[in-house]
């Protein structure tokens, strides 16, 4: 119950015999003290100098007040903070913490603060592969693009033996009339068609796509891009592309055949894959009306379409019975037998690839990647760009500073919320400037091991 209230002093209900009052006096002061754990990880990586590095200014020198470095980072560790909007920078641009991650303790104008604000930030989102009168700043997609397979390939100190690639579709739905806006039947919606590639928690590819199409469509460019440029450092190295069925096209797998990477694709079932493992439903779903509990039985075999199909290729079938009806699920490979037998191959391998379904979610939930409200399909696969470098941001951060504690495995949006959003009080004198965070602060140890692991890796 209020107890007191006037302009300035806002008063609560009293605790003890004591009045409880609040007021907005504490001076300079941040929500955003764990975000100096992002800067100390961009320095590791040097994501945001290199990402500037894609971007062409050819403003006028003497007149630029926020240079393309400093408008990469803000957005970028804007989106890691939670801030989606580039409305939320005529706020954030005066955070002491966004400051001091700038390198800008001081505004250069009177009238202007330390940094950009949504318009100036607009126009970066809005730059163009060519500058224009009114667009001056100029992007290279294709430096973007292999920035991300770059940062990949650096996150490792020595080449694995071998790696899998997942790639899958997704929707990002649309709530306005953005260029290349189509209807999507399965999904029910107006929306994009983006699609991803991850390696584990890696993102290699955020690849913006119109909804008229095939889950599939541009699969294969996007695939042999990045295996060219991950053989170019890793030559040696065995490359597994794993997907869905909406994957399983002759296209994709006849050059994953031709280019010796092998491939692990679910298979839409129809009556003649289904009649090939009828012994096996028959079985299981004996066992599964004796035992009352699911049973499943696995086949594998040859097999060919009769027409799509170049060859016959490797197909695994898990017949299972459960909830009192058949669950028939096929997968094509090219993996021999002899290295994965068939329910290994489905339950252990195959079955992995729904870990993906996470990473998406953290790229669409935690960090905005489905933020796409801007006319263009060009402005919007930037915004992709910029909420897909901000993932990569707090994975490095994890897995350099978070190996070795509870939140080795977290979600990019439980780290923001437990280790980046603390409250601290800015303090500046002419040698130093301390956030005096809380001393309740919950989660102390694991900052302490997040700053101990930065530092041993500089």
């Amino acid at each position: 119950m209020q107890t007191e209230c006037s302009a300035d002093l806002f008063g609560f209900a009293p605790v003890e015999g004591r009045k409880v009052v609040a007021a907005f006096d504490g001076g300079t002061m941040t929500s955003e003290a764990g975000a100096m754990l992002l800067g100390a990880t961009d320095r590791q990586i040097r994501l945001i100098e290199r990402f500037a590095g894609c971007f062409t200014d050819h403003r006028v020198a003497e007149l630029v007040v926020h240079e393309v470095a400093s408008l990469v980072g803000q957005r970028v560790l804007g989106i890691a903070l939670g801030y989606e909007d580039l409305i939320d920078h005529d706020q954030l641009r005066h955070d002491p913490v966004m400051a001091v991650l700038g390198g800008k303790l001081e505004a250069q104008r009177a009238d202007c603060a330390p940094l950009a604000g949504k318009s100036t930030l607009n126009r970066l989102e809005l730059s163009r592969p060519e500058p224009t009168r009114y667009h001056k700043i100029s992007h290279d997609a294709a430096a973007m693009e292999g920035l991300f397979v770059d940062l990949f390939l650096d996150a490792h100190a020595a080449p694995p033996p071998q790696i899998t690639l997942d790639i899958d579709a997704t929707d990002d739905p649309l709530h306005g009339h953005q260029e290349e806006r189509f209807f999507h039947g399965y999904y029910d919606t107006y929306c994009y068609l983006p699609l991803y590639v991850f390696c584990g928690r890696h993102l290699l590819s955020a690849k913006l796509r119109p909804a008229n199409i095939d889950a599939s469509a541009g699969s294969i460019e996007e695939v042999a891009r990045i295996v060219v440029r991950i053989r170019q450092r890793w030559p040696n190295v065995r490359i597994l592309l794993r997907a869905d069925s909406g994957f399983a096209r002759e296209a994709l797998m006849a050059w994953c055949e031709n280019n010796s990477v092998d491939f692990l694709f679910g298979l839409a079932k129809n009556s003649r894959l289904i009649g090939e493992i009828e012994s096996e439903l028959a079985a299981a779903q004996e066992q599964s009306q004796r035992t009352e509990k699911p049973a499943r039985r696995f086949k594998d075999f040859t097999w060919q379409t009769r027409q799509s199909w170049s060859r016959e290729r490797r197909v695994v079938a898990k017949a299972e019975w459960t909830r009192g009806e058949a669950n028939p699920r096929f997968v094509v490979t090219s993996l021999a037998r002899e290295e994965h037998e068939a329910r290994h191959l489905y339950e252990k391998l195959y079955c992995a690839r729904g870990e993906m379904e996470n990473r998406i979610k953290e790229c669409q939930l935690d960090l905005y990647a489905d933020r796409t409200s801007a006319h263009t399909m060009r402005a919007n696969q930037l915004r992709l760009w910029f909420a897909s470098m901000a993932y990569v941001l707090i994975c490095a951060l994890r897995r350099i500073g978070l190996a070795h504690t509870q939140f080795a495995r977290a979600s990019c949006g439980t780290i923001r919320l437990k280790l980046l959003k603390i409250g601290a009080l800015v303090r500046t004198n002419v040698r130093r400037i301390k956030l005096a965070m809380p001393s309740a602060f919950p989660y102390q140890a694991e900052y302490r091991a997040v700053h101990a692991a930065l530092a041993a890796a500089c």
